[in-house]
């Protein structure tokens, strides 16, 4: 999930969906329970619990099992006391990489990533050895296909909503870019013109890709994603691989 490439990751996701559907709600289930826990389970009040509400939908999450785990969440007096972790690291032939984590055992989940970094041609690194390279945005995608409204008029409504930048050089979707606290504020205000969104979040964006050439560090690349895709205390990995179309 990077810059121009971010795109075709989603799409990589959403082929790998069928397979990964319970995954990928246990961690945005994940998500919801400590958010519920720290600024109460009313979305209206609670602006990150409603950004993840968005995700979870885009992520075709049934709406029961979101509410489910906001009634369990807001009900709980004990249960597993989840920490969130930023991982920092290269991967192959230093791609950056950046892993947003959800963990009740911070050593376990350490000497996951560390692995998974060391496995693949890569090595993890200290807090802050490579976020200087990402800068942190809000990022709205729609996607072109059936969309009723054309660019001009979507951006339009975008810059209106108070979004900071436009971008239509994927022909499948444009996105649309908020400072990361308004993100929820724009959504809001497009969605109630009818806007739908293929993805909702608050990113990390790479100023500068990195491509590779060599067949060996692609698929060390991409096994190093699976990896961090089938841990359960991955919640995010935001990475500047510029992937070959």
């Amino acid at each position: 999930m990077s810059g121009h490439s971010k795109w075709s990751t989603i799409k990589r996701k959403k082929e790998k969906t069928d397979s990964q559907r319970a995954k990928i709600f246990t961690k945005i289930g994940r998500e919801i329970t400590v958010s519920v826990r720290e600024n109460g389970p009313d979305p209206y009040t609670n602006n990150r619990l409603r950004d993840i509400i968005a995700k979870a939908k885009a992520n075709n999450v049934p709406n029961d099992n979101i509410e489910r785990v906001i009634k369990k969440a807001a009900g709980e007096t004990g249960g597993a006391a989840y920490e969130e972790i930023v991982y920092e690291g290269y991967g192959p032939s230093g791609v950056a990489v950046i892993v947003e984590a959800l963990t009740d055992n911070r050593n376990r989940t350490a000497a996951d990533m560390r692995h998974y970094f060391d496995k693949n041609g890569g090595n993890m690194g200290q807090s802050g050895c490579v976020s200087f390279l990402f800068s942190r945005q809000g990022v709205l995608l729609v996607e072109t296909e059936g969309l009723a409204a054309d660019e001009d008029t979507l951006m339009e409504a975008a810059l209106e909503a108070g979004a900071v930048d436009f971008i239509a050089e994927d022909p499948a979707v444009f996105e649309i870019r908020t400072e990361p606290n308004d993100l929820g504020k724009v959504r809001d205000a497009l969605a109630a013109q009818g806007y739908v969104f293929a993805s909702s979040e608050v990113a990390y964006i790479p100023g500068t890709m990195t491509s590779l050439s060599s067949e060996g560090d692609i698929k060390n690349m991409n096994r190093l994603l699976d990896m961090f895709d089938d841990n359960d205390d991955v919640q995010d990995v935001w990475h500047n691989w510029e992937e070959a179309e």
